[in-house]
């Protein structure tokens, strides 16, 4: 018996939550937009992106549209302004977060994405800028966005980024003198062994060199428990 083609099909529990609407990457028809099930209205701001170009011109470097999703890259080093201008001029008002991308590229192989709202146009807009490896400095944004504090430290932290005149920037998770940023692609999924001593295994043992020893082909502490006690010394 053969199978169906998408194995999903033999007994799903939902079909319109499972399958997956694509939009092709080259310009899709208008069609397309309005049936993918991702598209929403909240993510399309034309007029936002005229006024975009009209302020900064060439520091717009490109637009993408994804499931009626408009993404906006812009010149790394005019992330500031841009944001400003969004905030006072356009309203987007609402920092929702940033983040990094690790693209893995011989150029640009970072980018920083923006995620903003206007509450009261009730739209939503994504800018990113690219970020090459040899020059890792991106403006920071928390003096128009006091809520992107945490979020540049966290992108600081697992990929690297300096977020320049960012008024804090330390790391979120790993310790200072951590010498990697987990979330870049050439990190070890297993960890580096020795780069991040942890608490012993039993209370009197050394501190834990290696976090995932029976996967790097060593024998592991066993889990310390505490010897049973006589009920009948209590």
């Amino acid at each position: 018996m053969s199978k169906p083609d998408n194995p999903r099909d033999e007994n799903p529990k939902n079909p319109e939550e499972l399958r997956f609407h694509y939009t092709p990457t080259d310009e899709p028809g208008a069609e397309q937009e309005t049936e993918n099930a991702h598209a929403k209205d909240t993510t399309r701001v034309p007029a936002v992106i005229d006024a975009l170009r009209e302020e900064f011109e060439a520091a717009v470097l490109d637009v993408e549209r994804y499931a009626n999703e408009d993404t906006v890259y812009v010149e790394k080093n005019r992330i500031r302004e841009v944001c400003r201008f969004l905030k006072e001029e356009e309203g987007f008002d609402y920092f929702v977060d940033l983040g990094g991308i690790d693209n893995f590229t011989a150029e640009d192989r970072y980018e920083v994405f923006y995620n903003l709202v206007s509450t009261e146009r009730q739209k939503r807009l994504r800018l990113k800028v690219q970020v090459d490896e040899g020059d890792m400095q991106v403006p920071s944004v928390t003096e128009v966005y006091r809520a992107a504090n945490w979020n540049e430290r966290e992108a600081y932290d697992m990929f690297g980024f300096s977020f320049v005149d960012h008024p804090d920037p330390r790391r979120m998770y790993m310790p200072e003198d951590f010498d990697y940023h987990p979330l870049r692609k050439e990190f070890p999924q297993l960890g580096i062994p020795g780069s991040l001593p942890l608490p012993p295994q039993t209370p009197d043992g050394d501190l834990t060199m290696d976090p995932f020893a029976a996967a790097h082909g060593s024998q592991p502490v066993k889990s310390y428990e505490e010897p049973a006690t006589d009920p009948d010394s209590e």
